[in-house]
């Protein structure tokens, strides 16, 4: 007998005529009644990532949704995640109807955030993924100092990793090769235009001598 075709699992709520049926059912066509449609799948699965000091200072973050629209809602919002993570032991947390990976790491907190329906393990998967990566480009001091000094790398190592909420790459060293050849590509962008430059003076230079 054909395999049906596999359609999206509905969440929690949806799709309850197609449950009760006793499997998935495809999404609704024009004119269905709206509870019989499934929610279609997404790619935006990150809402934001961020960096705290050990005194709940923003050092370094980006949101990628319209959940916080202004600083000064990130800004508290971040507060108190800060203030509910900063002194227990768990990786996870529940906020806001929201869910949050976090880590700590000397004098550092880094967090991600998704959906309250999210996976965890794909979450923690990007949290891992930054940690590593931020690793590679401090040399293994992933601290307040260090991040300081190289906040262009560690923005590099984020876009590399999320790209406008969607997961690009959860490979640290997929990342670095990322974040090296962009580096090195700035590099000869700069070397070509200072060549351009000396090249004019040049010009310029015999030019007046004739």
């Amino acid at each position: 007998m054909q395999r049906p075709e596999a359609w999206p699992r509905p969440h929690p709520g949806e799709g309850a005529a197609a449950a009760q049926a006793g499997g998935p059912a495809p999404p609704a066509r024009a004119g269905e009644p709206a509870g019989l449609r499934l929610q279609e799948p997404s790619l935006y699965t990150i809402k934001a990532v961020f960096i705290l000091d050990n005194d709940g200072h923003r050092l370094l973050a980006k949101y990628y949704d319209e959940t916080f629209p202004s600083l000064k809602e990130q800004m508290a919002f971040e507060k108190n995640v800060f203030n509910k993570t900063s002194r227990t032991d768990s990786e996870i947390a529940f906020f806001g109807g929201m869910t949050i990976i976090y880590k700590s790491s000397i004098d550092l907190f880094l967090y991600v955030v998704g959906s309250s329906h999210e996976n965890e393990l794909m979450l923690m998967s990007v949290l891992t993924c930054l940690f590593e990566s931020l690793s590679h480009v401090l040399r293994k001091n992933v601290e307040k100092r260090w991040l300081l000094e190289n906040m262009d790398g560690a923005f590099l190592v984020l876009d590399e990793i999320v790209d406008g909420g969607v997961i690009l790459e959860s490979d640290p060293q997929q990342v670095i090769q990322k974040v090296n050849f962009r580096a090195d590509d700035s590099s000869l962008t700069e070397q070509s235009v200072a060549q351009v430059l000396q090249s004019a003076k040049e010009q310029i230079k015999w030019s007046l001598l004739k």
